[in-house]
């Protein structure tokens, strides 16, 4: 949690408690919760906290590179705080996201920048399908 109130004082950003909560749960789940999860699961915690203060402290994280924003195919976005680049497998029926290993496409990168001659910065690669639970 050092690094993460570092990165934010870094940036210029407050560090409150309402901000390392909503952390606290993206480096604690697998789960890739969206931001009104977040706020259903902080809402007992703190009664007064807005949902408008859980996106502004995602775009906070986002900017400062502590989580990534997750576009799915749903009305809002997922967050996950394991920011490095690695696909994600989606299920169709109960919206579930799961991480794939980093290292299984670890050549892809290579070969698509090498068929394209892009220098690639970054990527975000989906898969959908049906879970073990919804098949």
């Amino acid at each position: 949690m050092k690094e993460f109130t570092k990165t934010l004082r870094d940036h210029g950003m407050k560090v409150t408690p309402q901000r390392i909560a909503i952390y606290d749960i993206l480096i604690n789940t697998m789960e890739h919760p969206s931001a009104e999860v977040i706020y259903k699961k902080l809402e007992p915690i703190y009664p007064t906290m807005s949902l408008a203060t859980v996106y502004k402290s995602l775009d906070v994280f986002k900017k400062a590179g502590l989580v990534q924003e997750l576009n799915v195919g749903e009305s809002s976005f997922r967050y996950d705080a394991n920011v490095n680049s690695h696909p994600h497998i989606i299920c169709t029926a109960c919206h579930k996201v799961d991480d794939i290993e980093e290292g299984i496409f670890s050549d892809l990168v290579d070969k698509v920048n090498s068929f394209t001659n892009y220098s690639i910065l970054k990527q975000q690669l989906y898969f959908y399908g049906l879970c073990p639970q919804c098949k």
